[in-house]
């Protein structure tokens, strides 16, 4: 689950975006680096996300693609919990890892859309 949505200039950067979700959500939202896809810049330094967090196993993560176009996707924020029920990244699996991974996507689509489209909602008030 991701999309680019595209905000207002008053926006435009991770820290004024943060501030915004801070004021307009209940929800917990940082600045932390992108360690779920692993995005460097051109020095090899890992980029930065902000992360708008409604539990242990709903965030979205957010990232700049230009300069008014934001990327949100939906990951699993606690590093344990992404350990089990996250996307596997591994180029070579065993047949238990696939059939796992089906079981694991079919039983938690449903409540991860759920958690997406209703933090998606909050970015969409900065466009």
């Amino acid at each position: 689950m991701e999309n680019l949505i595209e905000i207002k200039n008053d926006y435009n950067s991770l820290d004024k975006l943060k501030d915004f979700l801070n004021k307009e959500s209940i929800y917990r939202c940082s600045k932390t680096y992108d360690i779920w896809e692993m995005r460097t810049d051109d020095n090899g330094q890992m980029k930065q996300c902000i992360v708008l967090k409604k539990n242990g196993m709903h965030a979205i993560k957010a990232f700049f693609v230009n300069e008014n176009t934001v990327k949100i996707n939906h990951i699993i924020p606690n590093k344990m919990m992404n350990t089990y029920f996250g996307k596997s990244v591994k180029a070579h699996r065993n047949m238990i890892e696939i059939a796992a991974g089906g079981i694991k996507e079919v039983l938690l689509k449903g409540s991860q859309k759920t958690a997406f489209s209703e933090l998606e909602q909050l970015v969409f008030k900065a466009s």
